[in-house]
């Protein structure tokens, strides 16, 4: 029996990424960009035993129900919140993320947001560019105001793969990390991540940094409101590089606008495709400088997109042998 996979997302993802073995070479690939109406889908791939889905793309039950021989549905990357779920344990289907794929990519994207709102970046460029770079390193000689890694102490909301990567990176900057998650770590696991556990309210007021390590779900969902601001610290700081859909964001502009935040890195806003209309992007100045922004590029090296693909194929393969699947996410 041959089988057939459909990948929907960017053109030639699964051809850059996929490994080459007998498996892989054995089944028809179909690659179509996301957008398409479902009839396309169908026609070209309505009968794929498998599907590849890029992360950022809804997938509901108007294709998955029509599709009498898909067994597996693999993000690909580690959210899977813009996948109909319930609609795929009721048709049998598997659904697999990646999960710690990306561990090591977003931990450095974590870590070079946490540094780079600690040295304003996004302002300190601008006054170079703008012929002030005496004024602005004279103003922060005579305040002091400049901070270090280890002037801050750390709060890691999640501590999965991507917050234990986090930690890991954070170690040799010798800066107190406390985390919160709902099942805590042995005293063992803890000392060997150089952790120690906080309840989630105790965190946000001990803690200079907060970085979320978090998945969308209905708890989670604009989790950073104003009751989650106010618990924080004066002049704190906020990086996400989880998902946009945790953080209230006129929340987050109040925060900024008082002072309770001195400033947020985001590698993620809510609503991706981000527009130029987004809430986030259309504030005063005083606000916009505030915000160290990137392209939710922190789990998309290279080398995390081969982690990702050997993680699919395996997957494939599994259900192939009539095995089930690792990194489920749906109710079988």
């Amino acid at each position: 029996m041959i089988l057939k996979l459909l990948h929907i997302g960017k053109p030639g993802n699964m051809e850059r990424f996929t490994p080459k073995n007998s498996f892989t070479d054995s089944v028809t690939k179909i690659d179509l960009p996301a957008g398409c109406k479902t009839e396309e889908y169908l026609a070209q791939a309505g009968d794929a035993d498998f599907l590849i889905i890029d992360p950022i793309t809804w997938l509901n039950d108007d294709l998955i129900s029509r599709m009498p021989n898909l067994k597996l549905i693999h993000s690909e990357g580690v959210a899977f919140n813009k996948i109909d779920l319930d609609s795929a344990s009721r048709n049998g289907i598997y659904v697999c993320n990646c999960a710690g794929a990306n561990a090591s990519a977003v931990a450095e994207q974590t870590l070079l947001l946490m540094l780079g709102v600690l040295r304003d970046v996004v302002n300190n460029e601008t006054a170079v560019r703008t012929g002030m770079q005496l004024s602005t390193k004279e103003n922060y000689m005579v305040h002091g105001s400049l901070k270090e890694l280890p002037d801050c102490k750390v709060g890691l909301v999640g501590f999965g793969a991507i917050g234990k990567a986090t930690a890991a990176l954070l170690k040799p900057f010798g800066a107190e990390v406390y985390y919160y998650k709902r099942n805590p770590l042995s005293s063992e696991e803890e000392a060997a991540f150089s952790v120690k556990y906080l309840p989630l309210d105790e965190l946000l007021h001990t803690c200079h940094i907060i970085s979320l390590h978090l998945p969308v779900t209905p708890e989670t969902t604009n989790m950073c409101n104003d009751a989650f601001f106010e618990k924080m610290q004066d002049g704190s700081y906020l990086i996400n590089t989880s998902r946009g859909e945790l953080v209230d964001n006129e929340a987050l502009i109040r925060a900024l606008h008082t002072g309770k935040l001195a400033m947020a890195g985001l590698d993620t806003l809510d609503n991706e495709p981000v527009q130029k209309d987004h809430i986030l992007l259309n504030q005063p100045e005083d606000i916009c400088k505030k915000m160290l922004l990137s392209p939710h590029i922190g789990g998309i090296t290279g080398s995390s997109f081969r982690r990702s693909y050997e993680i699919i194929w395996k997957n494939a393969e599994k259900i192939a042998n009539g095995e089930k699947p690792e990194h489920m996410v749906n109710a079988m």
